[in-house]
């Protein structure tokens, strides 16, 4: 029996995606013979049909329309690993590719970057902010090696490592009532106040969403909405309304301006997670700036967040979890 390559994957995803084999074999730079003697093959190897032909487009059958999930969820690892590897033969020298919230780049990246480049003045940093689905989708898509985000959509693909938690609190301007005095706001006390609602499209509006029992959605046709924390310091600026936050994103620019107290009855707190594709090794340069990122973690002041870091991740900065580590001597390309 002929084995099955990562090449007969690529021919296959090539013609999925085109529904042609003369644009499949354009993008691959093969001939339509060779192109289409490696679909005959792969079919025999299987045992099965993967295309229906027609005289004006190629078609999957429905049996090859599930496939190509996993055809492309393995070449994308494949390439991935491959990546990591080249990282890891670049040592010294090199490239870390960062997303995070932020409110994260803010109080946790920005020193822990400092203490980075200190120690590894020759690696560079590429560090991109965005919603909790923007981070993750990054991450899934190799385009950055970790995260740091909330969880949102909860990928299989991803490995959640929580790091803090991030307690809520309700957000708002100087001169409004609740600055006349201090300490938590019970939840039910928001129900007097006009308030700003995130969209659950964000990893915040997400978490508040899933508890409606706290009554912030109540009569959300009223509301007014922000469909992010820039959005959100605009519409603060207007006066006379409050929103709910977690802490760290309340205490970072420029939401910092305005007054922030806990909320509690009951106290509530995001997770905030170092987020990775799953089973994947890191990269030495990676390795050493999580070192970092994990020891300045516990040094700093988080203004209310509760650090709770993994134990794998206390040891040395050059050792990566073992249960990061992928083995891609299985997969060849031929």
């Amino acid at each position: 029996m002929r084995k099955i390559s990562l090449r007969h994957l690529r021919c296959f995803l090539a013609i999925a995606e085109t529904g042609s084999f003369t644009l499949a074999a354009a993008r691959l730079f093969h001939t339509q013979s060779s192109l289409t003697a490696t679909i005959q093959q792969f079919e025999e190897a299987i045992g099965m049909k993967l295309f229906d032909r027609t005289t004006r487009r190629v078609m999957l059958t429905d049996d090859a329309e599930r496939f190509k999930v996993v055809a492309e969820r393995i070449l994308r690892d494949f390439d991935n690993a491959i990546g990591d590897l080249r990282a890891v033969a670049q040592s010294q020298r090199g490239h870390v590719r960062i997303a995070a919230a932020p409110s994260m780049i803010v109080h946790v990246l920005a020193p822990a970057l400092a203490r980075f480049r200190r120690a590894y003045p020759q690696i560079t940093i590429s560090v991109r902010d965005g919603g909790s689905d923007k981070i993750e989708r990054s991450v899934l898509d190799g385009e950055v090696d970790f995260g740091i985000s909330s969880r949102l959509n909860n990928y299989s693909e991803l490995d959640y490592v929580p790091m803090l938690t991030d307690p809520f609190g309700v957000v708002f301007p100087r001169d409004h009532p609740l600055a006349r005095t201090a300490g938590p706001v019970a939840w039910s006390e928001l129900k007097s106040y006009e308030c700003i609602v995130l969209t659950k499209d964000t990893g915040i509006g997400a978490l508040l969403d899933s508890y409606p029992e706290l009554g912030l959605r109540d009569g959300l046709e009223l509301h007014d909405h922000a469909s992010s924390t820039t959005a959100l310091y605009a519409m603060l600026g207007l006066g006379g309304k409050v929103s709910v936050l977690p802490a760290l994103a309340a205490r970072a620019a420029p939401l910092a301006e305005f007054r922030f107290r806990e909320l509690s009855a009951p106290r509530l707190s995001r997770e905030i997670c170092l987020i990775t594709r799953h089973l994947r090794s890191f990269s030495v340069n990676t390795q050493r700036i999580l070192s970092v990122l994990m020891a300045t973690l516990k040094e700093i002041d988080l203004n209310g967040a509760e650090v709770i870091l993994n134990e794998q991740w206390s040891g040395d900065e050059t050792e990566a979890p073992a249960d990061c580590r992928f083995d891609v001597s299985q997969l060849v390309e031929s």
